[in-house]
C-alpha cells in the first residue's frame, strides 16, 4: 500500500510540474489588409462558417476552450493549431504568392469535399463545427468562385 500512494504521489507530482512548460498562446493582432476575410469582403454567412469551423486552427484567432490549458493536452491542441496554421493561415493570406494561395485553396477544396476538414477530434468537442452539406457546399462554391477569377 505504501508503494502505491509513492507511485500516486509521484504521478501528482509530475502531472503538476508539468503545468508549468509554457504553450505560446500569443495572439498577434490582425492585420486586415493580410486577412482573408477582409481582403475578398467575405460575406458574412461564409465568415461565421470559417470562424466556427477553420479559425481556432487555420488562423491567428484561436479561441482556446478551457481544457487547452491543461498538459499534456495543451501540448497536443497546440500541435495540431501550429501545423493548421503551418498549412494555411487565413489571417496573413496577403503574405503567401500566388501559387502558394492557388494550392492552398485548391487543398482547401479538396479537404471539404472529402470530409477531412474540420477534423474529426475537433468537431468531437467543437459541435458548432460540424457543418451542413449547405454550409460545405457554399464554403466550396466561394473557394471555387476565387479560384476561377484567378485574383487570388
Amino acid at each position: 500500500m505504501k508503494k502505491l500512494f509513492k507511485i500516486v504521489g509521484l504521478a501528482v507530482l509530475i502531472f503538476g510540474l508539468i503545468q508549468l512548460i509554457p504553450i505560446d498562446r500569443t495572439k498577434k493582432p490582425i492585420n486586415k489588409s493580410e486577412n482573408f476575410t477582409d481582403i475578398y469582403k467575405t460575406p458574412k454567412n461564409i465568415e461565421n462558417n470559417l470562424r466556427k469551423a477553420c479559425y481556432d486552427c487555420h488562423s491567428n484567432e484561436t479561441v482556446y476552450p478551457d481544457y487547452a490549458y491543461i498538459a499534456p493536452i495543451s501540448w497536443s491542441i497546440q500541435e495540431h493549431i501550429n501545423a493548421g496554421r503551418g498549412s494555411l493561415n487565413f489571417s496573413i493570406w496577403a503574405t503567401f504568392n500566388k501559387d502558394l494561395k492557388e494550392s492552398m485553396l485548391k487543398n482547401t477544396i479538396g479537404d471539404l469535399k472529402e470530409n477531412r476538414m474540420p477534423i474529426r477530434g475537433y468537431t468531437v468537442y467543437h459541435p458548432e463545427a460540424n457543418l451542413s452539406k449547405q454550409e460545405i457546399d457554399e464554403l466550396i462554391s466561394y473557394f471555387e468562385n476565387i479560384l476561377e477569377t484567378g485574383n487570388y
